[in-house]
């Protein structure tokens, strides 16, 4: 086992020559991991028992069970997000703009690989592939450090990427796995000034408060997902009902399930019933207002303020019906977490109201929040979804994971 000292510097030394690497460097060795990916889908799934064996004896619950689970589809459709990246341009090298002086000088910005990146992260071990291909193909070397619950996977994938990478010359050490899964290795590595020139995390919310608190390199913050669905007083409740059963049950897991119901008065009497029938075929929990109550009575749990700011992660929602648009923005804008919220209205003047006022980094007009995602967005894979507003904005694929620099070309001039 590599300590973090040692694969700190690995990956510091391995950064100039990614950076290096032409397009189609990159692309060979990103189509190489897919390939080995898809070979070795028995030895993945293998891994992937173990932690799920250990996650079950352990007490985790359905909702992190299902993160951790690979499937045969699960990893065919990892493979595929490794080949969409190398599909995709590459941002490295790009020159955004190019301007002339009166002096003479032309003043130019481009893209350029970010360094080393650094990824803290829970038990996702997809998230170990996305990453990996998104800061390789961006120019950088990463080192990857996983929650201990797929650590048994997240293994077995970095030392496929890695061998994938030596079968095309490159060299290993652009992709690293922190082994030590301890809380103290994942505060050594939020202060590894020097090495790392980013740090992500993408986890649940201690975790992204933990980072963002303790960390002393720079942090891209990824946001957890308290996402709205809004059913205005024009809304096609057909529509509205498919759409929230999208949201929220599809795969309840994920940043980008809807875990809060907002619906119009003038439409709540008709809708929630609705709403709740295509619900129960899940049993999905609903934790509503007095008004929620009234009209379905019993089968609905009094919500609290802490019901309309959680992120469930599992078969709840929080219903309030609301009087107002204005009513739906102030209180969306109060307890979201910035990531993903929907209007489902018929009236063009509300959704871009909607779309302008709700503070959020992705606002959909009548389409389910699960879209929120790099593959949807077509960034191929994703390193993550920014909820904060510098750099780096909603669902990060490539040129999120580049900086930029300034190239001034002269021909003698000095001030």
């Amino acid at each position: 086992m590599r300590d973090l000292q040692t694969i700190a510097e690995s990956a510091r030394s391995a950064k100039q020559a990614v950076a290096r690497l032409g397009a189609s460097e990159k692309n060979r060795a990103l189509e190489a991991i897919a390939a080995a990916l898809e070979q070795h889908t028995d030895a993945i799934l293998s891994a992937n028992a173990e932690d799920i064996a250990q996650g079950r004896n352990t007490g985790l619950n359905d909702g992190l069970i299902d993160r951790l689970t690979l499937t045969p589809a699960r990893i065919a459709g990892i493979a595929q997000g490794v080949r969409q990246v190398a599909a995709l341009d590459d941002p490295v090298g790009e020159v955004l703009w190019m301007k002339t002086r009166p002096n003479g000088l032309r003043i130019g910005k481009k893209r350029v690989p970010m360094g080393v990146i650094g990824i803290i992260y829970e038990a996702r071990p997809n998230v170990t592939v996305d990453a990996a291909a998104l800061c390789f193909k961006a120019g950088s070397a990463c080192i990857l450090r996983g929650g201990k619950e797929a650590f048994r996977t997240s293994q077995c994938l970095t030392q496929l990427m890695r061998t994938a990478l030596v079968s095309c010359g490159l060299p290993e050490n652009a992709i690293n796995l922190v082994e030590d899964t301890s809380r103290e290795t994942a505060n050594q590595m939020m202060r590894l000034n020097g090495y790392l020139d980013v740090l992500i995390p993408r986890g649940g919310a201690g975790l992204i408060r933990t980072v963002v608190a303790h960390a002393t390199v720079p942090v891209i913050e990824t946001g957890t997902g308290n996402c709205h669905i809004y059913v205005d007083a024009s809304a096609d409740l057909t529509k509205a009902t498919a759409i929230l059963k999208n949201a929220k049950c599809q795969r309840v897991s994920v940043c980008n399930a809807a875990e809060s119901l907002l619906v119009h008065t003038d439409v709540a009497p008709r809708f929630l019933p609705m709403a709740a029938e295509a619900l129960a075929s899940d049993q999905v929990r609903l934790h509503g207002c007095p008004r929620t109550r009234d009209i379905l009575g019993g089968l609905v749990l009094p919500a609290t303020e802490e019901d309309y700011a959680r992120e469930y992660l599992d078969y709840e929602i929080s219903v309030k019906v609301v009087d107002s648009l204005d009513e739906a923005i102030s209180h969306i804008n109060t307890y979201n977490t910035g990531h993903s919220e929907c209007i489902v209205t018929e009236s063009y003047t509300a959704a871009e109201r909607f779309l302008d006022e709700v503070d959020a980094a992705a606002v959909y007009a009548n389409a389910s929040t699960r879209f929120t995602d790099g593959f949807e967005f077509g960034f191929g894979a994703e390193i993550g979804i920014s909820t904060q507003k510098l750099h780096a904005r909603g669902p990060m694929g490539l040129e999120a994971l580049t900086s930029t620099k300034y190239i001034i070309y002269g021909n003698g001039q000095t001030r």
